[in-house]
């Protein structure tokens, strides 16, 4: 079967920090290897899609403490708000996940497909107040090489 790329990276999706955008690509490498674990058979599929799924749910804590880590150094006003939105969907990925474990009701395509629609729409409507926000302090020079 020919692999298909379901998601690309965009350079429009950089938030201007290095770390943060590598971890942004990761979370779409992971995206895609869920994607064509559907594409398989289907119990070679659930099968693979349980290996992926697990390093995707501890891939995004990882990454949400690292965003969260800088947002407190920043100390970026919408901290809390940001931080509700990762929680939620830590959430709704781990019932999924449940889901998915215990034979209940569960299309890995649709899951894949909510994935990168949250993951794409958090960068670009979400982190991206965070990125302006340490322009702005740059700026302002009250921000030094902080952030690498």
């Amino acid at each position: 079967m020919e692999k298909e790329v379901f998601v690309v990276w965009e350079d429009r999706y950089s938030v201007g920090i290095p770390s943060i955008d590598a971890q942004h690509k990761e979370l779409l490498v992971l995206t895609n290897k869920l994607y064509d674990a559907c594409r398989n058979s289907e119990e070679k599929a659930r099968e693979y899609f349980k290996e992926v799924i697990r390093s995707a749910v501890e891939y995004v804590q990882f990454h949400f403490t690292s965003e969260e880590r800088i947002m407190e150094r920043i100390n970026f006003p919408e901290l809390g708000p940001h931080k509700v939105q990762h929680t939620s969907f830590v959430k709704q990925v781990l019932e999924e996940v449940q889901n998915f474990e215990g034979g209940k009701s569960f299309v890995p395509n649709t899951f894949v497909r909510f994935l990168r629609d949250w993951i794409l729409t958090h960068i670009a409507m979400s982190d991206i107040k965070y990125a302006e926000y340490i322009q702005v302090l740059k700026k302002q020079g009250t921000l030094q090489a902080l952030i690498k």
